[in-house]
């Protein structure tokens, strides 16, 4: 899940500066901080419960990055998670502020056996990589065989010619989405947008204004910082002006089996550290 320069500067270096300002702000910032505008809570809120996410279960969470959402679901359902990310920074941000066990890999080959999590999700992942099928079938081959759920945010194009998104991203359309997801075997249980949530109250919104401020206070004349600024209004413009919409998924395994693809390395999740 590896990008552009401009994806790096968004989602590795500004990982490395969000969790050195919430170790200044304190440990109330923390999953709002991290989830750095991306995660809300009704979101949040809506996939712990539509993929039942029961106390001492795992849930794997793909392409985490300083690992608020997972933090989330950890502190509500008090599941196991396990982050991963394609950055190294974002990793080892994540371990600073949560103390979370974190991997560095790709999303298209995940280091971890066949049915190793009771849940995964990838939340606002799939529009960043290039082989966006292998990532739905290797989210279906780690996800638990029959009882496992799999929850996806995506960004979905509204039409087939989407315009002025940010560096590296591939907005599927609807139709290419579920064309995907019968490849990869999977099925809707459930579906919403972010429009049709509750945005985040203003406690939350104040705890990111009050990360970003101390970002930009100490990183605002270093270009990455400009690069990253440019990659979150570019979706936020697309988002505005309904070229993609932002679409909540839970999915459970289809009878339907996947097509080959992907390494099945048979690694134990307790292995995965930065």
């Amino acid at each position: 899940m590896t990008g552009p320069d401009a994806m790096v500067d968004e989602f590795d270096t500004v990982a490395g500066w969000t969790a050195t300002a919430i170790a200044e702000l304190g440990e109330d910032h923390a999953i709002a901080g991290a989830c750095r505008g991306s995660g809300v809570p009704s979101a949040l809120a809506w996939f712990v419960e539509q993929l039942g996410l029961r106390a001492g279960q795992t849930l794997l969470d793909v392409g985490a990055g300083v690992g608020g959402a997972a933090e989330f679901a950890a502190r509500t359902r008090e599941v196991d998670v396990v982050l991963m990310d394609p950055m190294f920074e974002a990793c080892r941000a994540a371990r600073r502020v949560f103390g979370r066990r974190a991997v560095v890999a790709d999303g298209a080959v995940l280091p971890f056996a066949d049915s190793t999590f009771d849940a995964v999700w990838a939340l606002g992942v799939l529009c960043t990589v290039p082989d966006q099928p292998g990532l739905l079938r290797e989210l279906r081959r780690v996800v638990a065989t029959g009882t496992g759920r799999i929850g996806l945010l995506v960004f979905v194009a509204t039409s087939d010619d989407v315009r002025g998104g940010p560096e590296g991203n591939d907005f599927p359309t609807e139709r290419k989405l579920q064309r995907m997801l019968d490849d990869a075997g999977l099925r809707v249980d459930a579906r919403t947008t972010l429009a049709d949530l509750p945005g985040p109250p203003e406690a939350w919104r104040e705890q990111v204004r009050r990360v970003e401020a101390l970002v930009a206070r100490d990183h605002g004349d270093d270009p990455r910082w400009q690069s990253a600024r440019d990659q979150e209004s570019a979706i936020s413009g697309l988002i505005g002006d309904g070229g993609v919409v932002g679409v909540l998924l839970s999915l459970r395994l289809s009878g339907q089996e996947p097509r080959p693809g992907g390494d099945r390395r048979q690694v134990r999740v307790t292995s995965a550290t930065t």
